[in-house]
Parts: structure tokens; sequence; C-alpha cells
């Protein structure tokens, strides 16, 4: 499936630009097949839409019907109004993915924001690949730093530890940045004082395997078109649950934190994240810390970054996995180091179990994303199982993180 943008004046308007997108081959208006298509309105993301164009019609003109459909049923995007823009660390924790890293840090440094540095933090790393690929390729461009300590948190506040920017934004190497990415992420924080943290959208920069197409059918990581904000005064009333579900407010590919917000909190919990045995919930652990301190979170879909989706079916059962493991440690993470959240967890509990169930089981139902593969391929059931497994498996994983963190740190002080 073809991964394309196609970007109109107005909604009902006509084409400024139909282009591959950063994960593809070129596009034109002769090709065919499946396609999966950003929708822009005057270059800002809109919609998303899947079109089969036959062999023989003008892909562009297909999808453009297409999105100009989608976008009579949803309200076009608000300007959202930018202020002075606040000098930002860009931080990418790594690990012996040198090529990957290359690309994401190729598109970062194509940022149109005027003051921003790049911090590459290679976590626990066996070989010398990405500190030469950094000190030679991009040499007084971006900073090395190394951290030993295995565990996705640990090198996340390694790069807080080292960062001079008044915001800290966060993304992984296996996504490309949209050049207007930064400059969105970052502009919220100079329109309201008390805006701890902001997301932004999560698109597939590739589909060429059934393992990606069927992840993006059945939800991705986008969390739509429409910006959320999300203050600890008011809560949300389509959402009982607030704060604690955390994956409705973005994903660790693609946040951005003030910078003394999130020192307040006490960064990362380094026993959460990819690299330990809990095996993910950093990034939510880190969302509801700072709401719990009193401020606010904004998720804004015009900050876009394009994910390399992972390619295998094994992948997407680690995945899986992971997730649900990460959602029950960061959990439990809340309960150890803020019990002060406790009351409200367990006057959410009965509803929390609901979602918890729910959350997987609406994977199996109708897809996301149309399309003729997730029609063909629902949602396995073996992969809701296995996210609930993982779910069991959260709590027990972060006892064993954070006992793992207790003896690494002793040994590093009696060195």
């Amino acid at each position: 499936m073809h991964v394309v943008e196609i970007d109109l004046d107005a909604p009902d308007g006509g084409i400024i630009a139909f282009r591959a997108g950063p994960g593809g081959p070129p596009v034109d208006a002769e090709t065919a097949g499946d396609l999966y298509a950003l929708v822009r309105l005057r270059g800002r993301p809109a919609a998303t839409v899947v079109g089969h164009v036959p062999a023989g019609e003008d892909a562009a003109a297909v999808l453009a019907a297409l999105a100009r459909e989608r976008l009579r049923a949803a309200p076009p995007p608000v300007p959202e109004a930018r202020g002075d823009l606040p000098r930002t660390s860009v931080v990418v924790a790594t690990r012996e993915r040198a090529d990957q890293l290359a690309r994401a840090l190729d598109s970062l440094l194509d940022q149109d924001h005027p003051d921003y540095e790049i911090v590459v933090v290679d976590n626990a790393p066996l070989t010398g690949a990405t500190e030469e690929l950094v000190t030679r390729k991009y040499q007084g461009r971006v900073r090395y730093v190394r951290e030993d300590v295995p565990g996705l948190a640990v090198a996340h506040n390694r790069g807080l530890a080292v960062a001079d920017g008044a915001v800290i934004a966060f993304t992984d190497d296996d996504v490309v940045a949209d050049p207007q990415w930064l400059t969105a992420l970052t502009a919220p924080f100079a329109q309201d004082p008390r805006l701890g943290c902001v997301t932004g959208l999560i698109l597939p920069a590739r589909l060429t395997t059934p393992a990606q197409i069927l992840l993006e059918s059945h939800g991705g990581f986008a969390k739509g078109f429409a910006p959320r904000h999300y203050d600890p005064a008011r809560p949300p009333a389509d959402e009982p649950l607030f704060p604690f579900t955390a994956g409705s407010f973005g994903s660790g590919a693609n946040m951005a934190f003030r910078t003394t917000a999130l020192r307040a909190v006490g960064g990362f919990d380094p026993a959460t994240g990819t690299g330990t045995p809990a095996k993910g919930g950093d990034d939510l652990y880190a969302f509801v810390a700072v709401l719990a301190a009193g401020f606010r979170l904004r998720y804004t879909p015009d900050a876009l970054v394009w994910h390399h989706h992972r390619e295998t079916w094994q992948d997407l059962r680690n995945q899986a996995y992971g997730y649900g493991a990460g959602l029950t440690a960061y959990l439990t993470a809340l309960l150890v180091r803020r019990p002060a959240l406790l009351p409200a967890l367990l006057a959410r509990l009965p509803r929390g179990l609901v979602h918890a169930r729910n959350m997987t089981a609406r994977r199996e139902g109708t897809p996301h994303v149309p399309g003729t593969h997730a029609e063909q391929h629902p949602w396995p059931r073996s992969l809701s199982r296995l996210e609930r497994r993982g779910m069991l498996y959260g709590p027990l994983g972060y006892a064993k993180a954070r006992l793992r963190t207790c003896r690494t740190r002793s040994c590093l002080e009696a060195r």
C-alpha cells in the first residue's frame, strides 16, 4: 500500500500537491493500487483516506474526491496562534540502529524552528557505530551523549539532565519528522504558561508488509486530527478515567515538555520503558505525573512525525505484549512513586478494568482505516490475548525493573 500526501487549497478546493510519503517510492497520476493518503489543507494535516486506484485512472483525482468527502464531515482545522518559539532541546535515544538514526537526524536538522539543539543519547551501546555516525557525519550539529544503563526512560533522563532548552522534545530513531514538526510542537508553550506537555500526530511512513498494514488499520499510533486540551482542574467529561487513560494523550515518539515541569516531577521513572523488564510505560508515566502536578497537556495534530512501523508478525506480537505490560507497569509506578494518587485510582478501578478489557477487544471489531487488507485480515484474537497477558505481567515486570535499577545504581555508586 503506497503512503502518499495530497494537499488541497480548501475542503472543496483544488489540488496543490500530490507526492509520496517520506518512506516510499515516487508516485504520480498513473500510480495504481491501494493508497493511504495524508490529506493536508494548505500544508496542515487534516485527515487520512484510503482508496483503491484502478489502472488508467488519475490517482490524485481519485484521492482528492475521497478527501473532499471526508473533509465535508469534519470541521476544518483551526489555525493556532504562535508567539515567540522557546529554545528547545530535541532528545533522540537510540541503540545500535545507526542507519535509522541517520534518517531521523536528517529530518530533524531540516526543521523550520529558529532555535533548537539535537541531543543523541546512545543507550548501552554494544559497538561504536552510533558515536562514529554522530561525530563523523553530524559533528558540530548534533550532541552525542552516552548512557551505559539500559532502558529508554534512563536514556531520556540522561537527555533531560544535559538539555539547555526551555522545552525538551523527544522522538525516536525510527521516525521522519515533518519540517514544521518542532515549531508546531513547541509553539503552544509560548501561549500557556501552565502547559507542561504537548504531544503530536504519528502516521505510518511505510505500509509494505501485512503486519504494518494490520497495525495501522486497527488504530496505529494516531490520536486523530482534532486538537485536545487536558486540564487537571477541569477533567474532560468524555474521559471518566482521566488522567489514568494516558494512552489517549499521545505517544513517546512525539512529545515535548516544559523542561522545568518535567524536572519538577522527577523526570521519567527509570524502571519503565523499552529496554527494561517493564517493557514500556515511560511516556504514560510522565504524562500523568505532569498532569498530577497541576500542569496542562495539549495534543496538536499539526506536529507530525512519520513512524516506520515494525515489519514482521513477531514484531507485532512483541508489540502487543509490550503495550499491555507497559500499561500496567506505568500504573504500578504511579502507585509506588505517587501514593497520593491511590484513592483516585481505586475509585476508577472498576471502570478501568472494563476499559482495559474493551481496549483490547476493540481492535477485533471494525477497522479504524478501511481497506481490502483490513477486511480480509481482522485483528487476530491471539494478539488481544497477548496484550492481556502483558497487562497481567506488567506489575511484576516493573518490580523486576525497579530491583535491577536499584542494583545498577548501587554498583555505579560503589565504583
